[in-house]
């Protein structure tokens, strides 16, 4: 595997190193010695699978909040998306700065995303699917999220009139959250 730092500090782009022959391939998706060794989780007591029937189905910006957040290891093994990671720790001299990284069945590659930074996707194909390793079983109380269409953080989302839920069509904006808590 590789490990490239993306972003705000704390992002990575996993990369698996592809041993191929006739058969196909076979590549590690994730080695506790390799996490470990770039200072990142080795436990994920959570995984989670998210299909997407439509093509521009956009889900997000979410994130699990004190006391208990959690860091997310996020792999597309079926179709495309553009995967994004805002940072939203309070103080970071990095706020509402993103990062998106394309991920895709075909190049198998991960982006770890760090507590303290919401996480969305777009997809890019029909039938997508993502696989989610998660740092902390999931807390219905502690979810959160941030409005996908922000123009403070003028995301670039690759493909207009996203399919939405209702819930992340209404969620706030970054300022609307820094005002509850300032």
């Amino acid at each position: 595997m590789r490990f490239r730092p993306v972003g705000p500090e704390g992002v990575w782009l996993v990369q698996p190193e592809r041993r191929a022959d006739e058969r196909g391939y076979f590549a590690r998706t994730f080695c506790m010695d390799a996490f470990a060794a770039h200072g990142l989780p080795v436990r994920f007591p959570q995984c989670n699978v998210s299909f997407n029937a439509v093509r521009g189905t956009l889900r997000g910006l979410h994130w699990q909040d004190d006391p208990l957040p959690e860091a997310k290891l996020v792999r597309c093994v079926r179709g495309a998306v553009l995967d994004v990671a805002v940072d939203i720790r309070p103080g970071s001299a990095t706020r509402g700065r993103w990062v998106g990284a394309t991920l895709s069945a075909e190049n198998g590659d991960a982006l770890y995303i760090p507590a303290g930074f919401a996480h969305g996707y777009q997809t890019l194909e029909h039938a997508t699917e993502l696989f989610y390793q998660m740092t902390q079983a999931y807390h219905a109380n502690l979810a959160r999220g941030l409005r996908w269409d922000d123009p403070d953080l003028a995301i670039g989302w690759p493909l207009p009139d996203p399919v939405l839920s209702d819930r992340d069509r209404a969620l706030p904006l970054l300022g609307d959250l820094d005002q509850r808590s300032g």
